[in-house]
This record gives C-alpha cells, structure tokens and sequence, in this order.
C-alpha cells in the first residue's frame, strides 16, 4: 500500500454503488480484483498503459471502459477470465436499454461489425444514419460501440448540436493528424489506444445528427480517415479483428465520400494486415482491388500498393512476380510530384518511405528463395530508410533495422548484424508496438545458430529485455 505524503493519513475510499449500473457492479468488482493482488491504481494503470486516475474513474464509473480493456485487466489481475465474463452483463444491459429507448423494439446482434460492413462495393450497407430508423440506428451505435467506443461524446440535453457543423469535421480531422503522429512515432499501444477511444466516440456522436448536403462529403472523409488511422493502430498493436473491421469501415466510408485517394489507404492497409497474419492471399486480392481505376491515384498511391502486392507475392513464393511488382512500383514512383500535391494521409510516403516498402518487400523475396541479389538489394534499401526517417517515423526506422540485422543474421553474418541489432533494440525499446516486438522475435530466432557465441550473449540479454 503506497504511503501518503506529508505523513497525512490515507483517506477512506469511496464507496461504490454497485446497484446503480452493471458498468458500476462492474467497476467495484475491478477494485476488488485489484485490492486482492495488493496492487494501486498506479500500478495497475502501469500493467495496462493507463494513469492511476483513469483506473480510479473507471472504478468509480466516471470513465468508460470496453471489451478489449476489460479483457487487459482480466490478464493483468490474474483473474482467469473472471472480469471479461462478468463484462458481458454491461453488454447485455447496455443492449436491453437500448432496444427499450426504441420503444420496445428487438436488437438482434448477430456478430459485429462483419456482418454490417459485408454488402456491396461502392455503399454503405446500412445506408447514411439520418436516413435509418431508429432500430437501425440502434444496432449501428451498438455494433460501433464493440470497437471500444463510448456511449456519447457530444453534450446531451439542450447543449447538444442538431446538425453537423464544419468546426466538428475539423475536430475530427484534427484528431486523425495527431493520432497518425502519435502511432507512427511511438507505436499503436498505450496512449494511443486511450485517446482513440474518445475520438471515435464523436465520431460517431457526429453520425447520429443531420448533416447538411455541403458537409456529407467531408464527414464521411474524415471519419473514414479516423477510421483507417485507428484501424493501423489496432493493427500495431495486433489487435487483428478490431484494425480489419475498422479498416472497412474506413474503405466503406472512403467510397460513400467518392474519394479514391482514402479508398487506397484503407485497402493498402488492410492488405499489409493480411499479409502479416499469413493471408497473403487476401492481402494480394485488397491490393488489387485498390488498384481498380488506377487513372484516379497518384504515382505514390500506386506505388503503396503494388508494394503490398509485391509483399503477398514473395510470402506465395512468386518471387519472379514479386520482383516486377517492386520494378514497377519504382518505374511509377519516379514520376511522383511534390509530397505538397499529395492528400494528408499520405504525407508519410515520401523517398525514406519508399525505400523502407520496397526494402520489406525485397526482404520477403530474400526470405522466399530469392538469390544474393535480392539480399543485397534489400538489405540496401532498408538501410537508406534506415538512414532517411526522421524522429517523427521512429517506429519504421525500427522495424527497417530489425529488419537489417535479422537478414544479416540469416545469411551468416552475425558480427555485422550484432552492431546493427543493438541500435533497433535501442528503438524499439521506445515503442508501444507489438508489431516491432513480434520482429525482434524473429531476430531471435534468426540468431539462434549462433547462440554459442560470446558476442551474441548480450545481444539476446537485450532482446529478452525488449521481448518481456
């Protein structure tokens, strides 16, 4: 127990009123939880990347929580799944009470967000909210609210706008230029995930108003954008089934706003996840869909995804294929104007970038059969991304050296790989992302033949370090 300072006397705390809400019944059982671990709100924030007082809140039931942070502190506290299933009675509740708010009307849930974003290419399946009845726009709220969106985010009562307002499309496109920032330079974890709770709270606040004609355009872009940045989020951190439905949720709304430019986004990220989830196959198909009506991207917006579809390709083994992909995303890139010509989110994709793609890319050939060429080619380019991302893409720099020290490691070069490991780990090390540690893993493994070596022994401390 942490003493107080000034030699005070710690004050008693709060009680809780568990009859209020299942999320108050709940929020006193996560206390409990963590009095018997003999653990403080600091401590317990420290296990799952939140501060003591946002801990405290939740408990109190002055701040949300979600499925997947329930399920953190499940894992956190030890409590065998004791708190995940006692979360699915505030599911059950929240569900109830919103089918009574639609004058009795059934909710019938039938999956998540999978089922409503499956439909045709070009819509909305559901179609636009102020269009829905009220039952549809009840089982939207809910299924958007399994993505760890909170119940409202815009004032209730006569505060509460009417209609969507310019000033709330730039909030939201706000949020997405910082969130981005945040993810590409300290990872999709920590706070990155607690922020992006609340920001998709008002976005989705902002669909349940009327929108004027002359706003619909920009609303769908930049919650679509919102979307697809936390979409990679969720994908660093390896959360596959939340980035894969909020990627299409990003794609859908990129096609409802005709904005080809947002479409490729989405699909080149969703493409990547497949990709690194082992379904190459599927990766490749996103790809290409992206590529429909290429006439309407940009060299760079080109280039991004033929790289995917060069990824796929070599993790099929098609390294001829896969070659010709990286030959012609090169050939495209090269007529790319000023990054000032391009679409905000795709500012990151300048030179640096594009050796780092490319380089990943190569790597997979590399990996895939390919010859001494593909090896020194790749190792190449992702030491010239290496060399070319600033601070602000700390994670990409990281993920191009691990990258470097595992092809060294895999082609017999274990002294060179050793300096070049060591700085990755310094990277990495700063990062909230699963996806860069889930590398260093397979750097170990790579530098397991060599385990017997002297030098490597405090490269793996390191590691071990990094991975725990």
């Amino acid at each position: 127990m942490e003493k107080p300072k000034g030699g005070a006397m710690a004050q008693r705390p709060a009680p809780l009123d568990e009859n209020h809400s299942a999320r108050a019944w709940w929020g006193k059982e996560l206390r409990n939880w963590r009095r018997v671990r003999g653990l403080s709100s600091k401590a317990l924030g420290e296990l799952v990347q939140l501060s003591a007082t946002y801990v405290e809140r939740i408990e109190k039931n002055k701040r949300r929580c979600t499925a997947q942070l329930a399920a953190k502190f499940d894992v956190a506290l030890d409590a065998g799944g004791a708190l995940t299933r006692l979360w699915r009675h505030v599911e059950r509740e929240e569900v109830r009470q919103s089918s009574d708010a639609d004058n009795g009307a059934t909710l019938a849930l039938t999956g998540g967000m999978e089922d409503w974003l499956s439909g045709r290419v070009g819509g909305i399946p559901v179609a636009y909210l102020e269009r829905m009845s009220a039952v549809d726009r009840r089982h939207l709220m809910t299924l958007l609210g399994g993505l760890g969106v909170a119940a409202t985010a815009l004032p209730t009562g006569p505060a509460r706008p009417r209609q969507v307002r310019a000033e709330d499309i730039r909030q939201v496109r706000a949020a997405s230029t910082t969130l981005s920032q945040w993810d590409a330079r300290f990872g999709g974890d920590g706070l990155v995930q607690s922020a992006a709770e609340g920001e998709m709270a008002r976005a989705r606040a902002l669909l349940e108003l009327s929108c004027p004609p002359s706003l619909r355009q920009d609303l769908f872009t930049d919650v679509g954008r919102l979307a697809i940045v936390l979409g990679a989020a969720a994908f660093d951190r390896l959360q596959h089934d939340e980035a894969a439905a909020l990627l299409e949720l990003g794609r859908q709304c990129a096609e409802e706003a005709d904005n080809w430019s947002l479409r490729a986004s989405a699909l080149n990220w969703h493409a990547r996840q497949e990709i690194w989830r082992g379904r190459p196959e599927k990766g490749l198909t996103l790809a290409e869909v992206g590529l429909v009506r290429a006439d309407r991207l940009t060299p760079r917006e080109q280039a991004m995804l033929h790289n995917a579809r060069a990824r796929a390709l070599a993790k099929m083994k098609q390294t001829k294929e896969a070659r010709a992909a990286i030959g012609l995303s090169d050939d495209i890139v090269a007529q790319a104007k000023s990054l000032r010509d391009e679409a905000p989110w795709m500012l990151f994709y300048d030179h640096a970038q594009h050796l780092g793609d490319t380089g990943h890319a190569l790597f997979d050939v590399a990996m895939s059969g390919g010859d001494r060429a593909d090896v020194e080619l790749a190792r190449h380019r992702l030491e010239g991304a290496v060399d070319g991302h600033t601070p602000e893409f700390a994670r990409s720099r990281a993920l191009s050296a691990t990258k470097v020290a595992t092809l060294l490691m895999s082609t017999g070069e274990p002294d060179r790989a050793v300096a070049v490991a060591t700085k990755a780990l310094d990277e990495v090390g700063r990062l909230r992302s699963r996806r860069a540690a889930a590398d260093v893993a397979s750097l170990a493994k790579a530098a397991a033949p060599f385990s017997r070596r002297p030098e490597l022994a405090e490269l793996r401390a390191r590691i071990g370090t990094v991975l725990a």
